[in-house]
């Protein structure tokens, strides 16, 4: 996948993450910087495994899927956004995974 593919896919799933998040920690998101940070993952396992970890730990988050207009085939998992959260919480999920380089 392209680098520019990439982008619009982990953009997509910032946008499903911040509509699902409740006022009062987009409110504290907007106010501490809307920080966001790329990961690198190596398949899919990690993803859906980090996305079961949000889950437990009762993170917002918002896994996506290429619709299949280009490149991909449709239903192909894509980003997954972790967050709007607290970055304690989120780092305790993702701070062993690698930047995305």
């Amino acid at each position: 996948m392209s680098t520019g593919k990439l982008a619009v896919q982990a953009c997509h799933a910032s946008v499903a993450a911040v509509l699902s998040t409740g006022a009062d920690v987009l409110r504290s998101w907007e106010i501490d910087g809307q920080t966001k940070i790329a990961l690198a993952v190596h398949s899919l396992a990690e993803l859906e495994s980090l996305k079961a970890q949000c889950e437990a730990a009762g993170i917002v988050h918002a896994m996506t899927s290429d619709a299949g207009r280009t490149e991909l085939a449709a239903g192909t998992v894509t980003a997954l956004a972790i967050g709007p959260a607290e970055d304690k919480a989120v780092d305790r999920i993702t701070g062993a995974v690698p930047l995305f380089r």
